[in-house]
């Protein structure tokens, strides 16, 4: 059994934060599924059979169609999960090269290792929807994109001929791939763009046009957006002074922090710390009535 605390809708699929109660039986879905745990028990789960445990450092994966249960905890221990149903058509004419032909689903595996990026991006979505009266479509589009992104170069894109894969999806220039990993490593205002263009070995109005081209912003909006999703899991999970997380992100004062936090978010820092009603990963307690669906509208197949 579980409750959907919020859930958000586009059409990639649906991104699901849910309170996980009980066991549940055996079932398949139409969508690939991806689960994280953000916090309470570790759930267990049979997936054709295998048995994979999930805990805050891994991932889980279930192709489309895949039978699986979910297996009573002792005592009946919650867990907040962040569930993400990725249609499979959406990812046929996204990525057409690498899903077209996927098989039986795009997931080599069942269960992984979760890598820290993934870890900070899953949080930082699992923050925003629970404080969802801060929360644009903009910018969970941005978080799912990401997230999308990040499985794909970490357990899919490894273990397959990378040279074909790409073709066909507007993330197929493997210079632009490179400076979104450039920039997902040091999220910083301090980032000079005229560094990472020729570090990927563009000229500067070259990398600017094809990373508009390829991911709808400019390198420095996608950077901005970086640096929110940081900004927000400091605040929200830990007690790092606000002068801290400034620095951090490389801002010169506190105040030009604040300005651009207000301006991305709509609240202050300290504002959004206050409201914050996630906190911390700690053992859930019960859920209160889900939130209405939001439509973001999100990842418009490519052309």
């Amino acid at each position: 059994m579980s409750e959907a605390l919020r859930f958000f809708e586009g059409r990639f699929g649906r991104v699901v934060l849910e309170e996980s109660l009980s066991g549940r039986e055996a079932h398949a879905h139409s969508a690939h599924q991806l689960i994280v745990k953000y916090d309470g028990a570790d759930r267990h789960y049979l997936i054709d059979g295998e048995r994979a445990v999930l805990d805050r450092d891994g991932i889980l994966f279930v192709n489309a169609g895949r039978t699986h249960e979910t297996l009573p905890n002792p005592g009946g221990a919650s867990a907040r999960l962040l569930v993400v149903n990725i249609s499979p058509e959406w990812l046929t004419l996204t990525f057409p090269s690498m899903f077209r032909d996927a098989g039986h689903g795009p997931y080599p595996r069942t269960h992984d290792t979760i890598t820290p990026h993934i870890r900070r991006i899953a949080d930082a979505m699992v923050i925003d929807m629970m404080n969802d009266r801060f929360l644009s479509a903009d910018r969970l589009e941005f978080m799912v994109q990401e997230l999308i992104l990040s499985i794909i170069d970490s357990y899919i894109a490894k273990r397959r001929s990378t040279s074909p894969m790409w073709r066909g999806s507007k993330f197929a220039d493997a210079r632009i791939r490179r400076a979104i990993a450039l920039l997902r490593a040091r999220p910083n205002k301090d980032v000079n763009m005229d560094d990472i263009a020729t570090q990927v070995g563009l000229s500067r109005s070259r990398f600017y046009d094809l990373f508009q081209m390829c991911t709808g912003r400019s390198p420095r909006e996608y950077l901005d957006m970086l640096c929110v999703e940081t900004a927000i899991t400091r605040l929200s999970t830990s007690d790092t002074k606000i002068a801290d997380v400034s620095a951090e992100l490389g801002f010169s004062a506190q105040s030009n922090f604040t300005r651009f936090f207000l301006n991305q978010v709509g609240a202050s820092p300290s504002e959004y710390r206050r409201f914050s009603s996630v906190g911390s990963p700690s053992p859930v307690t019960p859920a209160s009535e889900p939130a209405a669906p939001f439509d973001a509208g999100l990842l418009a197949p490519a052309k």
